[in-house]
């Protein structure tokens, strides 16, 4: 303890961390001496545990998240730690410290019927929810007001049932469509990015393809919800880099979440980091990218074309939903990472 003390006062006093760190935090931010001195694979004799560079900026929030007797139980903060994660304090510390398990809870649903099936209330903790049941979160679409992904647990009779099954030759691409773009089998594993839910996984699951979803828990257990289904889950921000190694997966697909909300800068870093993590010859489908028509051929088409992608499929049309007047377009692009 009092060595992880100096080593968290060197750290401190070359400006990392103000300097009144103390218990968890101070443990959970490190560095921490290796035990058997330097190594090469590190090129250091200290380990710095992963901990995001925003997580500096909100000491008090960063302290109450670590606020906990080590070894007991975890506080019930949900959203308070996905706040933390979304002001640039991702990934968030390590807790030493057991997070709850519903009472009552039951074995998940067996592989295929639980990519269409609703899990028990009890597989998670509602505490964080305004919904406290999955029928609550199924009956949404039929409630006023907004919420993320408002009709996206209604497995059985909302608008989930039908996505990326039918090709209109527009804006609305199958996955048939796509898979058939590229020899058969050769698409077999791929990251849905802001997935919802995990209709495009479960789809795409029934065709053979592992596809890795990342949500956030915008009031609903959507990550909870992706892994019910038998599907992998990751709660991951857009700001995030990927965590997959250059050149391994096969496609990458994104719905809504990529558009004229992220900051030019940052969309284009995402947009690279994408074509990194695709192989030679990977797929990104751009889904219902959204933006002004002013924005259009002025910031984004340049943008798209600097990454570097083939235009395999590009769609665009008016985004009506607000009115004509608003002057939004919708995009959506099949693109293909080149071979050479």
């Amino acid at each position: 303890m009092a060595a992880a003390r100096d080593e968290q006062k060197h750290a401190a006093a070359d400006g990392l961390w103000q300097p009144e760190l103390t218990g968890e935090l101070q443990l959970a931010v490190g560095p921490h001496k290796l035990p058997l001195g330097f190594t090469k694979n590190l090129g250091s004799d200290q380990l710095f545990p992963a901990v995001g560079q925003g997580c500096r900026l909100f000491p008090d929030e960063l302290e109450r998240y670590m606020n906990y007797k080590p070894g007991g139980e975890c506080p019930s903060d949900e959203q308070f730690s996905q706040r933390l994660m979304l002001k640039g304090c991702e990934p968030l510390p390590r807790r030493r410290c057991r997070t709850r398990s519903p009472a009552g809870y039951a074995e998940p649903t067996p592989l295929p019927a639980s990519l269409w099936s609703m899990p028990p209330d009890t597989s998670i903790m509602w505490d964080a929810y305004t919904c406290k049941n999955y029928s609550c979160l199924a009956n949404r679409s039929k409630s006023k007001g907004f919420y993320d992904c408002k009709d996206c647990f209604d497995l059985r009779n909302g608008r989930e049932k039908g996505r990326w099954m039918r090709d209109d030759g527009a804006l609305s691409y199958s996955i048939d469509a796509v898979l058939a773009t590229k020899p058969n089998g050769t698409v077999r594993i791929g990251l849905d990015i802001g997935g919802g839910s995990g209709t495009f996984a479960a789809r795409m699951q029934e065709r053979g393809v592992t596809v890795v979803t990342t949500s956030m828990n915008f009031d609903g257990p959507f990550n909870s919800f992706i892994a019910s289904r038998g599907l992998v889950p990751m709660h991951l921000s857009i700001a995030h880099r990927l965590p997959f190694f250059d050149g391994t997966l096969d496609i990458v697909h994104s719905m809504h979440v990529l558009s004229h909300w992220i900051p030019d800068a940052m969309l284009e870093f995402a947009l690279f980091d994408i074509y990194r993590v695709l192989r030679p010859g990977g797929l990104f489908w751009l889904d219902h990218f959204f933006c002004l028509g002013t924005q259009m051929n002025t910031t984004y088409v340049p943008m798209f074309n600097q990454i570097g992608f083939n235009k395999v499929r590009w769609n665009a049309r008016r985004k009506l939903d607000r009115g004509i007047k608003m002057n939004e377009w919708y995009l959506s692009a099949l693109l293909e990472k080149p071979t050479t």
